[in-house]
């Protein structure tokens, strides 16, 4: 029998080789195939979540609502075709996410395009590509985007990003939404307001709504009906100025379950909550109900990702530590060095083996921070070994680097018993190709 359901893909299973099964594809036949380290997506899973988002955030009445995946969790053509597929927008946050989105066939129309120092450049990428929605971040990328504008002849449509001041309870370094972030346009210190004011004022914008996002991953669901409550009074002071919230965005920090003994809220408990607080709020500051745009990337992504790894080496130290080393590490999944993240692991090719050992597993890389699993309770591991670390979907790709350079993984996406590669693994000619001999 399977335990993991909560943290692997949906379709993860046993074979009768107690192998671990994703999308109906042995993962040991898939490391025979295409080699390790390597990310399986489970195309079942991804699209799964892209639905319940829209059917949590769609099912109350008098609520229109609109899903964007947050394209910086991870993003490739193949991803956002699916995306795509199942009817969601796209939030960007760099000239190169419109660049991949656009190639891929996405629809420029269902774009938003974020940033905390988007360039003049990039802004004229983004108003010719024809992008829905720029959400403004600050007063200087303000005065830019006019002047591009203008000099376009157009009028773009916008969302100020406001900081509403909530604490979301993460990480220090995954907290967006407090005073003290390098984000958005403070309510505390008077910039919000006076943004609104000026965009309300500027020929070339058309100020359609205001967004916040608050950090990720956020288990707790209060914060979010604190900083709907904050931005809904903030906007209720420009009625009689004639600002009109068509749109609002809560922004996304949904978080998922890297280990069983932390699952966040379902998603439809989220949706509740914030729709509750957008209803609530509209009628207590007698507004139009806005439409909710919802910025998921994490919580769509995450869980259907499993990263594959061989065991190589094993350093023991009695009584103190035993290092099994993976041919992995920090420069495929940065987050438990950047994050102190923590996630389980499995041992693909033997998953009935009783856990038997403490053991930290650690990276290739030559930096002692190279750890993705400290102290995780195993089966005797031994070299030839296949382990997989469960929700390493989102983030894990997207901040992949070369150090040590070490080419970057295969990534493959599997459904239905097939399994096809969405990024090929880089070569040391591909780590050369930019450099100039």
């Amino acid at each position: 029998m399977f335990d993991g359901h909560e943290i692997f893909p949906a379709t993860a299973k046993l074979n009768e080789q107690k192998h671990l099964v994703l999308g109906g594809c042995d993962s040991v036949e898939l490391v025979q195939e295409y080699g390790t380290p390597l990310y399986v997506y489970d195309e079942d899973t991804l699209r799964g979540m892209c639905r319940e988002f829209v059917e949590a955030f769609g099912r109350a009445k008098g609520v229109n609502s609109k899903i964007l995946y947050a394209a910086k969790a991870f993003i490739n053509p193949a991803i956002a075709e699916i995306v795509s597929e199942e009817g969601l927008g796209m939030d960007v946050v760099s000239a190169g996410e419109i660049a991949v989105s656009l190639a891929s066939g996405f629809p420029s129309e269902r774009i938003y395009f974020h940033g905390n120092n988007k360039s003049q450049n990039e802004l004229e990428i983004a108003i010719d590509s024809n992008v829905s929605k720029i959400v403004i971040d600050n007063f200087h990328e303000m005065e830019i985007l006019n002047k591009v504008a203008l000099s376009k002849g157009i009028v773009q449509d916008a969302l100020l990003r406001v900081s509403p001041g909530v604490d979301p309870h993460t990480h220090v370094k995954t907290t967006t939404g407090v005073l003290d972030s390098k984000f958005g346009l403070s309510i505390d210190t008077g910039d919000a307001a006076l943004a609104i004011s000026k965009a309300m004022e500027l020929p070339g914008i058309n100020l359609r709504g205001l967004h916040c996002h608050l950090g990720s991953p956020i288990f707790e669901l209060e914060p979010y009906s604190i900083a709907v409550e904050a931005i809904f009074r903030l906007a209720s002071q420009f009625k009689m100025k004639g600002f009109v919230m068509e749109e609002f965005s809560p922004g996304g920090g949904f978080a998922i379950g890297y280990t069983r003994g932390q699952i966040p809220p379902p998603i439809a408990s989220y949706a509740e909550v914030i729709i509750k607080a957008v209803k609530d709020c509209s009628k207590e500051f007698g507004m139009d109900v806005p439409e909710i745009v919802m910025e998921p990337g994490r919580s769509i992504v995450g869980r259907a990702g499993v990263a594959l790894y061989t065991v190589g080496s094993t350093k023991d130290i009695p009584g103190i530590r035993k290092y099994v080393s993976l041919d992995g590490g920090m420069g495929d999944n940065i987050r438990p060095a950047m994050y102190d993240s923590v996630y389980e692991a499995s041992v693909a090719n033997r998953m009935s083996d009783t856990e038997e050992e403490k053991v930290t597993l650690a990276g290739k890389f030559c930096e002692s921070g190279d750890i993705l699993v400290r102290d995780v309770l195993m089966p005797s591991l031994k070299p030839g070994d296949i382990v997989a670390i469960p929700a390493s979907g989102a983030y894990a790709p997207s901040m992949a680097s070369v150090y040590n350079l070490n080419p970057r993984p295969a990534i493959v996406i599997v459904k239905d018993g097939s399994s096809r590669v969405i990024r090929r693994r880089e070569t040391y000619q591909d780590l050369m190709l930019l450099d100039v001999f």
